[in-house]
């Protein structure tokens, strides 16, 4: 049984997506033990508490200092003794000690084709109105592994989508969310759950 933490920071629609998938067994022998956002009114963890789910919040304000809030984090992180971290639109970049702790079993969705529309500053709707500005015809998401840097590690997997005459960021958005983000996720926990996608990012 592959056990999952679900790291969220907003509305959990990709949180809603993994267990959706674990319900109708698109992902197998995987539980979700925990949901702990950075927001203490995020409804993911609404989501997770109507779903039976141990969930919380670790917020950086209640902490005096970066650091502090950092061993917060981990420690909530680590009392869930997870096998795989899912980053599942959260947005804040990971310590790197947790990083480096967790490495090769922490995976992140982001919203674009990487390498394009990626790295610091890009995340959320900013990324739909760089593609958008840009006038690329093809955007999509990206499951990967993290690494210390932001939007770096191994790609594990693409799908494109189109981007259609008068999208508006919010309509490219829910695009992407719907025919990319909610699709490859959940192949992915359940290929990492399988043995299919080896944990480590090297594969």
């Amino acid at each position: 049984m592959l056990k999952i933490a679900v790291l969220v920071s907003g509305g959990g629609t990709n949180l809603q997506a993994i267990m959706d998938a674990i319900d109708s067994g698109k992902i197998r022998d995987t539980q979700i033990v925990s949901v702990i956002s950075n927001k203490a009114d995020a409804y993911a963890l609404e989501r997770a508490r109507l779903h039976g789910i141990a969930a919380r919040a670790v917020v950086k304000k209640d902490y005096p200092s970066p650091e502090e809030f950092h061993a917060a984090l981990t420690e909530a992180i680590d009392e869930a003794a997870p096998d795989l971290i899912v980053l599942a639109g959260f947005l804040l970049v990971l310590p790197e000690a947790l990083v480096k702790k967790y490495s090769g079993r922490i995976i992140n969705i982001h919203p674009s084709l990487i390498p394009s529309f990626c790295g610091n500053g890009f995340y959320g709707l900013r990324v739909h109105e760089a593609v958008l500005k840009r006038g690329v015809k093809v955007t999509g998401a990206t499951v990967h592994f993290v690494d210390e840097g932001t939007d770096t590690g191994p790609i594990i997997a693409q799908k494109a989508v189109e981007v259609k005459e008068g999208d508006t960021p919010e309509v490219l958005q829910r695009r992407v969310m719907e025919e990319a983000e909610w699709i490859i996720l959940p192949q992915v926990i359940d290929g990492i759950a399988a043995g299919r996608i080896k944990m480590g990012g090297a594969e």
